[in-house]
């Protein structure tokens, strides 16, 4: 038993503290829920939409495991500023981040279409994302903002699935089927259907279904069976034509002030970090769920589907080579995304064609009918 009175012993054990501390042997104290930093957040999407639900995903990410230090609030479209202008409310700290897509910033510098429209070289929308993380695009993505003095912390995540060619009052069978269709779409599609003859508008998501159904758009496209199905495009079109390469390489945007970020301690911007990787796995996951159960309730609602005839398609990358091309004789920053996204899907492209077996042949053989023998 020590011979020391309490006294003695709480004057040694704060001297020993006192000695850890100052010897590196204790981190310094966590930042405490009073000193909590609080963001708010607007995503591009109405309240309703999945991605408005994927944005709340991440955020719920992020502040459970920051243990109350940080905490994401996620507004929907429109409640501090109107889609389109999310970039620069978040440049400006008019809001502490965002949630979106690199093509709704267009019109700043057509380069940054490159991250979502167009068929990306034969690339799917993981191997964009391999490319932006490992192949140079995210440098190329802070080049970009950088000359358009745009200061803003950027993670790009959330592989999404090919986005259909659209909505039709009649099921499109060729080419000349789009020429003079008052047709919606964003980023560098807009130069792809104008290019087709169609008469292009860039309507934000939440505004598509009520121009379709006053007249002011003839056709349209957004993204996957689930938002669509949320949006309402089936209470006013009832056609819908599946695959197309204008947007088949398509990921979200996760914004954030740099000024906002950068005063965060270290560990919080790796939390930030590791939940945008899960968030983009976990949005992979419910995507395939939601979207193959909305595509079934879409056609209980007696939508008509209709693959996308492959003279279309090769209409598309015939016109896409043209618009790419201009692009890059005008835009120095275009071309040099383009050359480093060519280099990267040459190569990867390759493996993966030559390494993925064909998933459809094994779909084909479990579930397909065959066809009825004739009599």
């Amino acid at each position: 038993m020590s011979d020391k009175t309490p006294a003695q012993r709480r004057r040694f054990l704060k001297a020993a503290a006192t000695t850890t501390v100052a010897a590196g042997g204790l981190a310094a104290p966590a930042i405490s829920r009073a000193q909590a930093v609080a963001f708010r957040f607007q995503s591009t999407w109405p309240a309703k939409d999945i991605f408005h639900e994927y944005a709340n995903d991440f955020a719920r990410k992020v502040n459970d495991m920051a243990g109350g230090r940080l905490k994401i609030e996620v507004l929907p479209s429109g409640s501090v500023v109107p889609a389109f202008q999310l970039l620069d409310a978040v440049n400006k700290g008019t809001l502490d981040g965002g949630h979106g897509v690199v093509a709704y910033h267009y019109g700043k510098n057509n380069a940054l279409a490159l991250w979502g429209s167009g068929p990306a070289y034969g690339m799917d929308p993981n191997m964009v994302l391999a490319w932006h993380y490992y192949g140079g695009g995210k440098a190329l993505l802070e080049e970009v903002y950088k000359a358009l003095s745009i200061d803003v912390v950027s993670y790009l995540y959330g592989p999404m699935p090919v986005q259909p060619l659209g909505w039709f009052k009649k099921p499109i069978a060729k080419p000349e089927d789009l020429k003079g269709l008052k047709f919606r779409t964003v980023g560098l599609a807009v130069d792809v259907f104008k290019e087709l003859g169609a008469a292009v508008n860039p309507l934000p998501g939440g505004e598509i279904v009520p121009a379709l159904d006053r007249g002011l758009i003839d056709a349209a496209e957004f993204n996957n069976a689930s938002s669509d199905r949320l949006l309402g495009f089936p209470d006013v079109v009832k056609n819908c034509m599946l695959q197309s390469f204008h947007q088949s390489g398509e990921q979200f945007e996760i914004l954030f002030n740099k000024g906002k970020y950068d005063a965060l301690p270290g560990e919080l911007k790796s939390v930030i970090d590791y939940a945008v990787q899960a968030a983009s796995a976990d949005m992979s996951w419910k995507a395939i769920q939601r979207n193959s159960q909305d595509y079934i309730e879409l056609k209980k609602a007696k939508i008509n589907f209709y693959k996308t005839p492959d003279s279309v398609l090769r209409a598309q990358l015939a016109a896409w080579d043209k618009v790419i091309t201009a692009k890059a004789g005008e835009n120095p920053l275009f071309k040099k995304v383009l050359d480093s996204q060519r280099t990267f899907a040459e190569r990867a492209g390759q493996w993966q064609n030559d390494y993925t077996v064909d998933f459809k042949m094994a779909w084909n053989h479990y579930f397909r009918k065959p066809a009825a023998k004739k009599a």
